[in-house]
């Protein structure tokens, strides 16, 4: 078993990848190895070669691969509203003006750094900034967007909650957009399978799906504790970075709802408008909600 991950530490696989975090029992006595990548785009590269059967994604780049043919589907969710957008704290920012428009104006002529191109940042910010005299500029690794800011070389960055957190850390700086007014609801990271495992192991997703169903949970009811096990798997951040970096938009759950759907859908033309995609999606070519529906009964937790 094959799993993709990335560098942004509120995802479970922090947790599960960590033999400190007691759930991890909970998927069983597979042989799991885990690949790191630094972006949903390039993961989904990975899922195309068969390099990896799971990842933790965004859903655009993912509905992106499957436009163009990829056998994937998601089998649960994992957070929402997970772009934030930063900037040093000499600009207004949407509690101050009260304005989305009036926030994007403050960068006409000016860059903003995003990560690749696809990915759900570049795809929200792209769509934001239409008609504005705003050059965005992407970058391979989210972690260099700091860097940029700091150097003057990008006047805003668009990314995770962990940017925000780090550019807060390094200089003044603040989060000029809140992830709610970027896109409601969007689908920061969900759990993506290859089709084929769902046919031939279902036993071992639903496995995966019931300890990252307990990660989540374990992130909301202690963040402390969860907080020290990421920070000590991650091991270039500490629990305080953790912990912030949670508490920026702290909506954690397993659950597919239909606010998550439907965020999903309303992507689609978005995609189309901006040339990643030649064709629509149904919600049946994107979700897979069988085994979420048997492992988190309750209402949802975002």
């Amino acid at each position: 078993m094959n799993i993709g991950y990335l560098s942004t530490v509120y995802h479970t696989s922090f947790l599960l990848k960590s033999g400190e975090f007691k759930s991890k029992s909970l998927m069983g006595k597979n042989d799991i190895e885990w690949s790191l990548f630094p972006t949903g785009p390039a993961m989904m590269k990975a899922f195309e070669s068969k390099e990896i059967d799971l990842g933790y994604i965004g859903l655009p780049p993912m509905m992106i691969g499957i436009s163009k043919g990829l056998k994937i589907k998601c089998v649960a969710g994992g957070h929402v509203e997970g772009t934030v957008m930063v900037a040093p704290e000499d600009y207004r920012s949407f509690m101050e003006l009260n304005s989305l428009e009036e926030v994007l104006k403050q960068f006409e002529g000016k860059s903003i750094g995003t990560p690749s191109s696809g990915s759900i940042h570049d795809v929200i910010i792209r769509n934001l900034i239409k008609g504005y005299d705003i050059n965005l500029k992407n970058y391979p690794w989210a972690d260099f967007i700091p860097d940029a800011l700091l150097n003057g070389e990008i006047a805003a960055g668009v990314g995770t909650p962990s940017l925000a957190t780090v550019a807060s850390m390094r200089f003044d700086s603040k989060v000029v957009v809140p992830p709610e007014k970027l896109w409601l609801y969007n689908p920061s990271y969900g759990i993506v399978v290859q089709e084929e495992l769902i046919e031939e192991n279902p036993e071992l997703i639903m496995n995966i799906l019931r300890a990252h169903e307990d990660a989540s949970n374990f992130i909301r009811k202690s963040p402390e504790d969860a907080a020290e096990i990421a920070a000590s798997e991650m091991g270039v951040v500490d629990k305080d970075f953790v912990l912030k970096t949670y508490c920026v938009s702290p909506r954690y759950c397993a659950s597919l709802p239909e606010e998550y759907i439907k965020s999903t859908l309303d992507f689609i033309p978005v995609l189309r408008e901006l040339g990643y995609m030649k064709k629509d999606l149904k919600r049946e070519d994107i979700f897979n909600l069988d085994f979420i529906r048997e492992i988190h009964m309750e209402d949802p937790h975002y």
